[in-house]
């Protein structure tokens, strides 16, 4: 499959079977995030991949209920992937100061996407997730309140296949070339 045709298959999961992931097929998106681009090459990720079924089941309670219930469909999903946004190198900090730029925002995203991309590849559905309770997040799997948690990222086998139309804008509402 062509790349352009990869990307129009990647979309957001949000009903999973309850199917176990593979160790080595998280291994693998990790692989591809840990090898994606950062300022300053600082990588300021740490990925926490929670798929043991108690810890999930307790992490997903906590973070998607009450005020957050809203994504409450991930707490079916089988792994729940936590990124921990970390400091970023002093000149990518002070680039981003300057420019009034949070690079590592960036940069986790990036690095987030090529998880998803490679997921993707292994015929997993994922999510990107940035409602959540981050402090009951931070309880559970023992992290510092400094600990900033920007995204969790639902991975599991998809119930349906099918792809879902994309609505976007045309090219020519997003580009301009000169």
């Amino acid at each position: 499959m062509n790349f352009i045709d990869f990307v129009k298959k990647r979309q957001s999961c949000r009903k999973y079977k309850d199917t176990p992931v593979s160790r080595e097929a998280l291994e693998r998106c990790l692989e591809a995030a840990r090898l994606s681009p950062s300022a300053c090459n600082s990588q300021p990720w740490r990925f926490i991949i929670v798929a043991e079924s108690e810890l999930k089941n307790k992490l997903a309670e906590t973070a998607f209920s009450g005020l957050y219930s809203m994504n409450s469909f991930a707490k079916a999903a089988p792994v729940l992937v936590v990124i921990v946004t970390e400091r970023s190198k002093y000149a990518a900090q002070l680039a981003g100061s300057f420019k009034g730029v949070q690079y590592s925002l960036i940069d986790i995203g990036i690095a987030g996407e090529h998880f998803c991309l490679q997921a993707a590849e292994e015929g997993l559905g994922t999510c990107w997730l940035g409602w959540f309770n981050q402090r009951g997040v931070q309880k559970v799997l023992g992290l510092s309140k400094k600990d900033r948690i920007d995204i969790i990222i639902s991975v599991g086998y998809p119930q349906d296949d099918s792809c879902r139309e994309k609505v976007r804008k045309s090219a020519n509402e997003i580009s301009d070339f000169r």
